[in-house]
């Protein structure tokens, strides 16, 4: 069972009051929301919900735990949020070697259309034509023609 997807399941029923509006907002059958508290339930060795046939509670287990899956829940959407935007946005230092007439005639010339579109990215840039040792000097990148 997918842990996330029952506390998910758990939250919606608490906050929709029945298995049935909780399995509309989240687009699967009742059933599958059934299982999954069921299952959870099973799994964590305690009753998260009173379940009758005109109504659903939750047990004070239930709520303590609703209180803390909530709060887990946020979270990760801010994880999921946090990682997705810095994916989209490049930034840090990069370290670059290269040699002294590529950099003249290429690299530095590109540079500032570069930092236009990349404005949170950072180059070091060195040129010499020795043989540069990428590990020992932390360089990212090395160029040459």
């Amino acid at each position: 069972m997918d842990r996330i997807t029952a506390m998910n399941a758990f939250v919606r029923v608490v906050e929709a009051g029945t298995f049935t509006k909780a399995a509309d907002t989240l687009n699967v059958p009742n059933a599958t929301v059934t299982r999954l508290i069921q299952n959870l339930e099973e799994d964590l060795k305690v009753r998260l919900l009173h379940r009758t046939t005109r109504r659903v509670t939750v047990t004070p287990e239930g709520a303590t735990y609703y209180e803390r899956v909530v709060r887990l829940l946020a979270e990760l959407s801010d994880i999921e949020s946090s990682a997705s935007q810095s994916m989209a946005k490049p930034s840090g230092k990069v370290k670059i070697e290269t040699a002294p007439n590529l950099a003249a005639m290429v690299l530095i010339p590109a540079l500032q259309t570069f930092y236009h579109e990349y404005p949170d990215v950072d180059i070091e840039m060195g040129s010499s034509n020795r043989h540069a040792d990428l590990v020992g000097e932390g360089i990212d990148c090395v160029i040459r023609a």
